[in-house]
């Protein structure tokens, strides 16, 4: 495989960047997109016959031989980087720090990563020399080494002129629940920039922060109303917010870049993304109701489904799809109930258990649901939208009672805690490591992750809040309505 790459990007190398430039082989495609002045800050894009960590492995392998090849130097060994051993990437996740210079590494689904992170994670593998080091374009060459007394060497990526950094000795820091952000600094945080250039401004400890290339994060400094400067290593220079419409700014001035401030859903509890059914909802339940879900082989587990609030009455229910307050306008649920397989309702309650001490709750949006409404979410929506609902001639884990939605709520207050994004919010704020808004969102966020997946839970990739249980696939797609499972036994 590094053969090929190194074929393809020796023969990129060598064509002019004043457009695109393109080499395959059979399975490989190597893109290069020119940029000013012979410039390699090029997108590049290697994709091989599949996806996931290979693939970005192949691309950065592809954009060091290229910077190389450009540079007149010989490409750079194969990448000899693994994965971190089972139960290492919790060990090592936390928060980091000296000063104002920061960073947290975050445990997902065992691996170890960078905040802040954005489209493409920043991985921290194993490197062959026994130490760590991110392993993705744009972060890649941060070398990390652990100390026996908890601190962290972070020596960041050599200078394209191939000059090594400075390595620097960070402390561990309590992993406290940060305050609340000051009021006057919400009107600023949001995205601002295009698609392939988007920045982030964040709250970050109190103060503002500036998130771009999805990884490089700068603290800013207040030197007027609506104007920061950015910190040296950034390149210093002025960020000035430009006034907009409702005490929003309307753009951001990057050292005299205008970047226009990205549309995003406001903070309201109402669900944002809607769409008009298809058809009226009513016809589309009788339908659904006739209708039979698709057949089935395999060892499966007896259903046992549980009503969640009845294993602990601290659990509470916004059940959306009971109401209007959901994407499609309209009751889907004839009445508000939340069944789980018994494993999993268990394990929610063990959850509920440990946030108790913490002062928080557990706030249910949706759990079991019966193939008939997947049905009717599929029949209602435009065919063009149906990469957001689930197709039921597979069904959904939802309706093997193995899936929740869910999210905090305080105790003292019983009001719901905001998170980076809102339930069922088509944006890149719903992703579970989504590196905007404030310290206290984004805190809550990953507390509600670690609860579920100490309890045997796995988020899902797109969604901070839906949870599937570990066990999923050994249960049958099911169709009973919530009035045969609320009805009493014998009756």
């Amino acid at each position: 495989v590094y053969a090929t790459v190194l074929e393809l990007a020796t023969a990129a190398a060598l064509r002019p960047t004043a457009g695109a430039a393109e080499a395959g082989a059979p399975g490989y495609t190597l893109t290069v997109l020119g940029a000013p002045r012979d410039s390699v800050a090029a997108v590049v894009a290697a994709s091989l016959d599949g996806s996931g960590a290979v693939t970005r492995h192949i691309a950065g392998a592809a954009v060091r031989a290229l910077v190389a090849l450009r540079a007149g130097r010989a490409p750079p060994p194969p990448d000899t980087t693994r994965a971190l051993a089972p139960g290492e990437a919790l060990r090592l996740a936390g928060r980091y720090g000296r000063g104002r210079r920061a960073l947290r590494l975050v445990e997902y689904e065992g691996g170890l990563f960078l905040e802040p992170w954005s489209g493409i994670r920043a991985e921290v593998r194993r490197g062959a020399d026994g130490g760590y080091l991110t392993d993705d374009a744009g972060a890649r060459g941060t070398r990390l080494r652990a100390l026996a007394d908890g601190r962290l060497v972070v020596t960041p990526p050599p200078a394209p002129e191939g000059a090594g950094g400075r390595a620097d000795t960070l402390e561990r820091m309590p992993d406290a629940r940060p305050a609340q952000a000051p009021a006057a600094l919400a009107p600023l945080l949001g995205e601002y920039g295009p698609d392939d250039g988007t920045v982030y401004v964040l709250e970050r400890d109190g103060a503002l922060a500036l998130l771009r290339r999805g990884f490089d994060e700068y603290p800013l400094t207040r030197t007027a109303e609506g104007v920061y400067r950015l910190p040296a290593g950034a390149g210093g220079g002025l960020l000035r917010f430009l006034p907009g419409a409702g005490g929003r700014p309307a753009a951001l001035d990057l050292a005299g870049t205008r970047l226009r401030r990205r549309p995003l859903p406001g903070d309201s509890d109402a669900v944002s993304f809607k769409i008009v059914p298809v058809r009226p909802v009513e016809e589309l339940r009788q339908e659904a109701l006739a209708a039979s879900p698709p057949g089935e082989s395999g060892d499966f587990r007896p259903p046992d489904l549980v009503e969640l609030r009845t294993l602990d009455p601290t659990i509470r229910y916004d059940i959306r799809y009971a109401t209007a307050n959901n994407f499609l306008g309209a009751p889907m649920y004839s009445s508000a109930h939340a069944f789980l397989q018994r494993p999993a309702a268990q394990a929610v309650a063990r959850v509920s258990a440990r946030l108790r001490p913490l002062g928080y709750g557990l706030l249910v949006h949706d759990a079991y649901r019966p193939w008939y409404v997947t049905r009717m979410f599929w029949d209602a929506t435009p065919a063009g939208q149906h990469v957001f609902v689930a197709d039921p001639a597979r069904g959904s884990r939802h309706n093997r009672g193995a899936a929740v939605d869910l999210t905090l709520y305080q105790l003292g207050t019983g009001l719901p805690l905001r998170m980076t994004g809102g339930y069922d919010e088509m944006s890149d704020r719903s992703y579970p490591l989504y590196p905007g808004g404030t310290s206290s969102q984004r805190w809550h966020r990953n507390l509600l992750r670690h609860v579920m997946e100490a309890e045997g839970f796995t988020v899902y990739d797109a969604e901070w809040w839906h949870f599937d249980y570990g066990d999923w696939r050994r249960y049958p797609i099911l169709n009973r309505t919530f009035e045969e499972l609320a009805r009493p036994a014998g009756s």
